[in-house]
């Protein structure tokens, strides 16, 4: 994944859910279902944690925003 000016910066914000904390990843849906569900996969293996793809936003389960920032700063999706 090559780092470009013009890709879309994600939006990484933490929701509560019945008392579970969901980090959501949002700002990414130009990208398309196919290379969303690449990016939820490797972003699930690296947490270590469930999670899915739902109306163009990725859902990881549990409070793992940081992870997910650096995730994304290493790779530059």
């Amino acid at each position: 994944m090559k780092n470009n000016s013009k890709s879309p910066v994600p939006k990484i914000r933490l929701e509560k859910r019945r008392g579970n904390s969901v980090t959501i990843i949002a700002g990414l849906h130009t990208y398309g279902a196919e290379r969303l569900e690449e990016i939820a996969k490797a972003l699930k293996s690296s947490c270590g944690a469930g999670g899915t793809v739902k109306n163009g936003t990725i859902e990881i389960q549990g409070d793992k925003a940081d992870h997910i920032r650096a995730w994304f700063s290493k790779n530059a999706a």
